[in-house]
């Protein structure tokens, strides 16, 4: 059974011991991550990077357990500007409420990380997974301040050369496509060793998390909501 996110005051949602004492965290669903993460899982109102080079590589189906909890309560999965169409028959056998996501598509990387920041100051609760590739720290920072506000699970995926250069995010890992799953390095966290790594199991069940929409599928993530520089559409769709 997954760690809900209703809130602190859940039993669902702990806080971690000794150093990690502070951390408001949420379940992976993945136990061998929980155990290396500050708080025993995903931080609640922080940004967590998830660097990869290569697309698909099962950084969203790590996300899978999280998704299929935050939509399994009526809450948002937002997704902002992924570089692929998500695979909805994987996605709804892993129990997650496809009415429940939202796909962003935006123009520009301001209009990108203006709609992350709009999602991000939304209702308390949900989840917000956007794509970026170099917005600078001064943009992180606003990231990072969004989802302190909202309260939420915020993930950031970037490029693997993105590791140099500093971060405001609570968490930052680094994923690699294996044979037998994805490989997961941490470069930062409060009370983890940097460079230490965790390999994921690859779930036979899931058949592509980089796959494209197959037309005429019975089970359809919402069509995109397209946004403009100023893109009031987010309010009316998403919250």
């Amino acid at each position: 059974m997954h760690r809900g996110i209703a809130g602190l005051e859940s039993h669902e949602v702990w806080r971690g011991r000794r150093h990690r004492a502070d951390v408001a965290a949420i379940s992976t669903g993945h136990a061998r991550l929980d155990r290396q993460l500050p708080g025993n899982g995903w931080p609640l109102g922080a940004i967590t990077e998830l660097l990869t080079d290569t697309p698909g590589s099962g950084e969203l189906s790590l996300l899978f357990p999280l998704l299929a909890d935050v939509t399994a309560r009526g809450q948002w999965a937002v997704l902002v500007d992924p570089p692929w169409v998500p695979y909805p028959p994987a996605m709804h056998g892993h129990g997650i409420a496809l009415e429940r996501v939202l796909l962003i598509r935006t123009r520009t990387p301001q209009e990108s990380l203006w709609a992350s920041e709009q999602a991000l100051r939304g209702v308390r609760g949900g989840a917000v997974l956007a794509w970026q590739d170099n917005p600078g720290f001064t943009r992180l920072r606003r990231l990072q301040l969004a989802a302190k506000a909202g309260h939420k699970a915020a993930f950031l995926f970037r490029p693997a050369s993105a590791a140099p250069h500093s971060t405001p995010a609570a968490v930052r890992l680094q994923l690699d496509a294996e044979a037998s799953g994805t490989r997961i390095t941490l470069l930062k966290g409060r009370g983890i060793q940097p460079g230490s790594s965790v390999l994921i199991p690859r779930d036979p069940h899931v058949p592509g998390s980089a796959a494209t929409l197959i037309a005429g599928t019975p089970q359809t993530i919402p069509d995109p909501v397209r946004l403009s520089a100023q893109p009031s559409a987010l309010h009316s769709h998403a919250y």
